[in-house]
C-alpha cells in the first residue's frame, strides 16, 4: 500500500474525480455512499480505500467519529475542487492531463509490479550476489582533503606561488578563502570520489598525501586550490546492514527482465529523435 499512499496524498482532488457521476441508486445503508456533491456520490468502497491509504492500511471502523468526520470532509472538498476545476476547464489542461496519465501509468505499474513480486522473494543466495556485485562498484578508499576557494584563475595562481614559497595551506585557507571551510583551514574532513564534484574529485585522487594542485582545479563554485591530507580504507557496508536495500535492488531486475519480456513482444514504434534511455543506478546508501 505504499506506493497508494503517496498517489492519495499527492493525487486527492483527482482521485475524488474519478468518483461516477450522477445521482446513486436506492442501496442498502451499507453500500449506499457516503455523501452525495452536487449529485455525485463519493462510495463508501472508495471511503474506505481512501482510509487504508492515508493509514497505512486501518478501516473506517477503526477512527473515532471525528476522524472519519474529518477524512470525510476532506474527500467532500476535494471533489467540490474537481467539480470546479471541470467547470473551469482546469481538467483539459494538457499538463493536468499529461499529469493524471502519468499518475495511472504510476500506480498500474506499482499495482502490477507488487502483483507479479509476490511469490518471487528474493534468495539468500541472490541477496549475496547482488551484494558481492555492488561491493565491486563501491569506492575503496576516504579522502581527508582541504581546499582554498577563490573567485578567479589569477588570484589562486598567486596563493599557489605563495604555497611553493613555503605559506602555510591552512592560514592561507583561513585568510582568503571563499568557502565555510575557511574557518577549519580549509578542512573538508572525509569524503569519497562519489560525494565530490567530479573536477574536484579527479584533482583530490590524483594526489598523494601532503600534495597540493600546482594548477587552480575549475567547478561551479569557483576556483580551488585542493590538497590531500590522507587516505584510508573505506570498509564496506555489513550485508545486514544493506539487506534491505539489496532486496529492493534484486526484485527491481526481476521487474524489469519482466517488463524486457513483454517489450519482446510488443510492437513499439520510436521517434527517429528519442533519447537513449538512462543508466540504472548502483548505489549501496
Amino acid at each position: 500500500m505504499k506506493y497508494l499512499k503517496i498517489i492519495l496524498l499527492a493525487m486527492l482532488a483527482c482521485l475524488a474525480a474519478c468518483q461516477p457521476k450522477g445521482s446513486s441508486p436506492a442501496t442498502p445503508s451499507d453500500t449506499a455512499p457516503v455523501a452525495t456533491v452536487n449529485g455525485t456520490p463519493i462510495s463508501r468502497e472508495f471511503f474506505e480505500f481512501y482510509i487504508k491509504g492515508i493509514t497505512n492500511g486501518k478501516k473506517p471502523s477503526d477512527l473515532t467519529k471525528e476522524q472519519r468526520t474529518l477524512a470525510l470532509d476532506t474527500l467532500v472538498r476535494a471533489e467540490l475542487v474537481a467539480q470546479q476545476a471541470d467547470k473551469d476547464g482546469t481538467t483539459k489542461d494538457q499538463d493536468i492531463v499529461d499529469m493524471l496519465e502519468l499518475q495511472r501509468l504510476n500506480v498500474l505499474q506499482g499495482a502490477e509490479s507488487e502483483k507479479y513480486l509476490k511469490d518471487k522473494k528474493p534468495t539468500e543466495q541472490e541477496l549475496r550476489a547482488e551484494y558481492e556485485t555492488q561491493i565491486a562498484t563501491l569506492p575503496h578508499l576516504e579522502y581527508h582533503a582541504r581546499h582554498i576557494l577563490v573567485a578567479t584563475e589569477p588570484f589562486a595562481k598567486k596563493l599557489i606561488e605563495q604555497l611553493e614559497k613555503g605559506a602555510s595551506f591552512t592560514d592561507l585557507a583561513k585568510r582568503e578563502s571563499m568557502d565555510s571551510s575557511k574557518d577549519n583551514g580549509g578542512d573538508l574532513g572525509w569524503m569519497t570520489p562519489t560525494g565530490m564534484v567530479k573536477a574536484f574529485a579527479d584533482a583530490v585522487v590524483a594526489l598523494k598525501p601532503g600534495e597540493y594542485t600546482h594548477q587552480p582545479v575549475q567547478t561551479q563554485y569557483g576556483w580551488h586550490i585542493v590538497q590531500l591530507v590522507e587516505t584510508r580504507d573505506l570498509a564496506a557496508p555489513a550485508f545486514d546492514s544493506v539487506r534491505q536495500r539489496l532486496e529492493q535492488m534484486v526484485a527491481a531486475k526481476k521487474f524489469k527482465t519482466y517488463t524486457d519480456d513483454l517489450l519482446k513482444s510488443a510492437k513499439v514504434d520510436k521517434s527517429a529523435e528519442e533519447a537513449p534511455a538512462p543508466s540504472a543506478s548502483k548505489d549501496l546508501k
